[in-house]
């Protein structure tokens, strides 16, 4: 192989971050240039179906990571998608409410989750690189990480969960005091030229700008605890960035399905808090019981069952419920 992709870049050859970034460039490109080159409304079936793809695509990529570095690569792979498009979950109800306090039509919602990816994209990369080095220079990080995600974790079992107005987020109080607001939506844009006090056309940002801004808040508070977590599963920044991004990629596809359903999902709230003291205890109890590490198996399949476990009773205790906890523009 031409010696210059085989340079180690973050622990791992060139060329695999350059296949892996080959294919999100792919799946992007034809997402807006293919799939939804026309602005329109995302049923439930259309949803299920790019959401079932990007799923296959993030299993298919994680069988080719274990072929290349092998089984217990393999396994941190799955385990950190599955963490993450769990975390995931949870992000899905607050960009609902989002959506809902700033009355973002349906059919414009696809383009704010399409370019909040690629802010994604960039954001998980900053905050997954400043996490390697840490732990690559001080061992003591994965402590505090996993402290962290236990205190998260007990937290989110006794948080309110009474959806916030994100007009009442300081981010927004801040930017809104500052930038040029139109009080309506113009189609699918963010930005437009409207006369100013002087009379002369200026940038104003719509609504629909502020509601992807509010997204981007979202993950950024929402990364917080996931990526933490999957460095609790592994320190390789390859694994742990790709199995961020396919798990995104494939959570915001699956949204239009899941906000008609929140409803039903009432208690998967404490099935992720579980999941978060599950994944900082490992740390303390691996080194209780003198292992290098967490075995592999054993915490995927945990991981596993409390997601089953915690899906499964939410849906069998709202089995009577019908429609979406927060009403859909």
């Amino acid at each position: 192989m031409f010696e210059p992709l085989s340079a180690s870049v973050l622990g791992q050859p060139l060329w695999m971050w350059l296949a892996f970034a080959g294919l999100v460039v792919t799946l992007l490109a034809l997402d807006l240039g293919v799939l939804h080159r026309d602005n329109h409304e995302i049923g439930v079936r259309e949803s299920l179906l790019l959401s079932g793809g990007y799923l296959t695509l993030g299993l298919a990529f994680g069988a080719w990571v274990w072929n290349q570095l092998g089984p217990q690569s393999g396994l941190e792979y799955v385990t950190g998608f599955l963490i993450e498009k769990s975390l995931a979950l949870d992000n899905v109800f607050v960009i609902a409410t989002i959506f809902a306090a700033f009355a973002v039509p349906r059919v414009y919602q696809h383009r704010v989750l399409f370019w909040g990816v690629l802010g994604v994209i960039v954001l998980r990369g900053i905050m997954i690189g400043f996490g390697a080095a840490l732990v690559a220079s001080f061992a003591w990080v994965l402590w505090v990480f996993a402290a962290f995600l236990i205190l998260m974790g007990v937290k989110m079992f006794v948080a309110d969960e009474t959806p916030k107005d994100p007009h009442d987020s300081p981010v927004y109080r801040w930017l809104a005091g500052r930038i040029r607001l139109t009080d309506r939506f113009h189609g699918p844009r963010f930005f437009v030229k409207q006369p100013g006090r002087d009379g002369r056309l200026v940038w104003f940002a719509t609504p629909l700008f502020m509601a992807l801004i509010m997204v981007e808040l979202a993950d950024v508070v929402f990364a917080v605890d996931s990526v933490p977590a999957i460095f609790s599963i592994t320190t390789d920044p390859y694994i742990v960035y790709t199995s961020n991004i396919f798990a995104i990629l494939g959570l915001r596809a699956l949204y239009f399905a899941l906000a008609a359903v929140v409803a039903r999902f009432a208690y998967l709230k404490q099935a992720l808090a579980a999941l978060l003291v599950f994944i900082g205890g490992k740390v303390f109890f691996a080194e209780a019981m003198g292992w290098e590490k967490f075995p592999a198996p054993v915490s995927l399949a945990i991981t596993a069952a409390l997601l089953a476990g915690g899906i499964g009773w939410s849906l069998w205790k709202t089995r009577g419920v019908r429609g979406a906890a927060l009403r859909q523009p």
